[in-house]
């Protein structure tokens, strides 16, 4: 069963947004989509809070988290997290291995 964090980084001056591109700019966000067990690693920017950025992060297992969390990466991401004094809100769901419901499927256009 895979994982999805949704990881709301939030913080003033846009220091969330040059988080974000520090991380892809570092190369830091490159090496842990490349990391073992890694589904997704993607920011996206808040239309309606300039000051928060969203990570949605996906992992095959708990072990590729764990894995993960032990890597030099994050050690990275902990100093760019300080460095832009950043404050999280997480949100933790775990993919649906039975697909998208015959009843929503015509609400989606693919």
């Amino acid at each position: 069963m895979s994982i999805f964090v949704n990881l709301y980084y939030t913080g003033v001056n846009g220091n969330a947004r040059k988080f974000a591109e520090e991380m892809e700019s570092s190369g830091t966000a490159a090496a842990i989509r490349s990391e073992a067990g890694n589904l997704r690693y993607d920011y996206f920017f808040l239309m309606t809070d300039p000051e928060t950025v969203l990570l949605i992060d996906g992992w095959e297992d708990q072990k590729a988290i764990d894995v993960h969390h032990a890597s030099p990466m994050m050690e990275k991401v902990m100093e760019l997290r300080q460095k832009y004094d950043l404050h999280m809100k997480v949100e933790r769901y775990l993919s649906d291995e039975d697909g998208i419901p015959e009843a929503d499927s015509h609400f989606i256009k693919e």
